[in-house]
């Protein structure tokens, strides 16, 4: 990645949240000479089309005065940096298999995939307009999304599993995304593919409803 995009994530890591002004101060001091926020700017919507930053949003002030719009990562970006993730929720999952019946384990990961449709706080509206709501979401937790329309309805594309190191071994994980895109959609899906099951992505068919 262009070094400069680099340090704007890295930036981005330790703060939670800049405003370009804060970025532009940032990165004088990393970079050790002078930088314009519109170069800023313009390295955040390079960024913001990766899906690596997210859109500005008001930051909230304790006194009068223009509103300052900040941004922050995305989760997509979160897993460009070093974590054990993938280890936590292996060994979580392996717990959870081992002390409590299958059907417990199926209620806990259901309720995680429905706490994710509640945190979406998707707008009612046309199918096709949710559809592109649902993409930005998932692609956001770093599902990398797309969706078209096929003869029976439409197809819900994901090209990449936040969870791909530990879904081969743990099936519940793929149960809670079908779960996860049947609350999001309104529909339930019927899978047409599996990364898991070494595709190239994970397909979902949206019936037209009836």
């Amino acid at each position: 990645m262009q070094q400069t995009r680099q340090y704007i994530l890295e930036i981005l890591r330790e703060r939670g949240e800049a405003t370009v002004e804060e970025m532009v101060a940032e990165l004088e001091k990393r970079i050790q000479h002078g930088i314009t926020a519109v170069t800023v700017r313009h390295h955040l919507d390079v960024l913001r089309g990766e899906y690596m930053v997210t859109e500005p949003t008001i930051r909230r002030r304790s006194a009068p005065g223009r509103p300052q719009y900040v941004y922050a990562l995305t989760e997509k970006a979160h897993e460009q940096f070093p974590n054990n993730y993938q280890i936590l929720v292996k060994n979580l999952l392996g717990q959870l298999r081992t002390n409590l019946p299958s059907t417990q384990v199926n209620v806990i990961v259901e309720g995680v995939a429905d706490q994710m449709v509640e945190d979406a706080q998707l707008p009612a509206t046309s199918i096709e307009r949710r559809l592109d709501f649902v993409i930005a979401y998932l692609t956001q937790l770093g599902y990398d999304a797309s969706w078209d329309t096929c003869s029976d309805g439409f197809v819900l594309r994901t090209s990449n599993c936040p969870y791909h190191q530990v879904s081969g071994e743990h099936g519940e994980l793929c149960m809670m995304d079908m779960r996860l895109i049947s609350g999001l959609v309104g529909i339930v899906p019927r899978q047409l593919g599996r990364i898991a099951s070494q595709q190239e992505s994970c397909d979902y068919l949206i019936p037209y409803k009836k």
